[in-house]
């Protein structure tokens, strides 16, 4: 606190009323304990909105024709509670009951389906993306611990883990198309994205096993122990896409598709194992 002389001539130094976009919904930000004053951080702030604002507008532009906006929105519908209960379920998927996606019948009669938020079994992006940056941060953590670290660190890993999905997704889109597996092309690009980017809660957690230093053994069964969580997941979630209930499509599964399909379902589930030594190796 700064104390005057009150013998002195000079009166005190004015005190400017806050910026009201430094005014919060509890009161006025004290921005001057970052080193920032009221007027900076407030420019800061509506520079921040307007750069949010132009990004949703180039999305909206340019993405709006290839993946509506509204199915990104469904895709990213999720609560607290849907958040715990999905990550639970990607690491013990074992007694889950049952594995069908949810149909909700609209007014017009027409039928779509259920949000992540409505339905356990529906496809999220929330999770993934949350996943990936947790994923940057520990493997940065990871690299500081053992005096490895480096800014450009950051941009290795995130391109790594990039690149992983990338591989991952063309992968399952390639085989979807060699096998002739029916789909919208937006909601199931979105909805393999999703699939492709849940690996990342195993990986996370093997993560977290070696900076809590378990040893090299119990790192092994963590890494093993996730790997196959999520390869069973992926195997009962894609099922439904793979091969869908004779009901939900037009032409019918002959015995040597389905075999095919059924090799192919079970090769992308194994593969996780490679993509997952992939990422753990930070």
């Amino acid at each position: 606190m700064a104390y005057y002389n009150t013998n002195s001539q000079s009166p005190p130094p004015l005190q400017h009323p806050p910026h009201p976009s430094a005014i919060g919904p509890a009161g006025p930000v004290d921005f001057s304990a970052w080193g920032l004053d009221n007027a900076t951080a407030a420019f800061g702030m509506q520079l921040g909105h307007s750069a949010v604002a132009a990004g949703q507008e180039y999305v909206q532009k340019n993405l709006g024709g290839f993946i509506p906006i509204s199915m990104l929105k469904h895709h990213f519908n999720v609560s607290n509670s849907y958040v715990l209960n999905k990550i639970r379920l990607l690491l013990f998927p074992w007694r889950h009951r049952p594995w069908s996606r949810r149909v909700l019948r609209l007014e017009n009669g027409q039928s779509e389906w259920a949000p992540p938020r409505e339905d356990i079994n529906s496809p999220d992006l929330y999770i993934p993306l949350m996943a990936l940056v947790t994923y940057v941060l520990l493997a940065a953590l990871h690299s500081g611990l053992n005096a490895r670290f480096h800014p450009e660190i950051l941009g290795i890993t995130a391109s790594k883990a990039l690149a992983v999905v990338l591989l991952d997704f063309l992968f399952v889109k390639s085989g979807c198309y060699l096998l002739n597996i029916p789909g919208g092309l937006s909601s199931q690009v979105l909805d393999v994205l999703a699939y492709d980017g849940y690996k990342f809660v195993g990986v996370i957690v093997t993560l977290i096993a070696s900076l809590l230093g378990f040893g090299r053994t119990l790192y092994l069964l963590v890494f093993l122990y996730t790997f196959l969580s999520t390869a069973f997941f992926l195997l009962r979630s894609l099922r439904s896409m793979v091969l869908p209930d004779a009901s939900a499509t037009a032409a019918a599964v002959n015995p040597s598709q389905r075999s095919r399909r059924i090799t192919f379902l079970f090769l992308v589930a194994v593969s996780q194992i490679i993509y997952m030594g992939v990422l753990v190796r930070v």
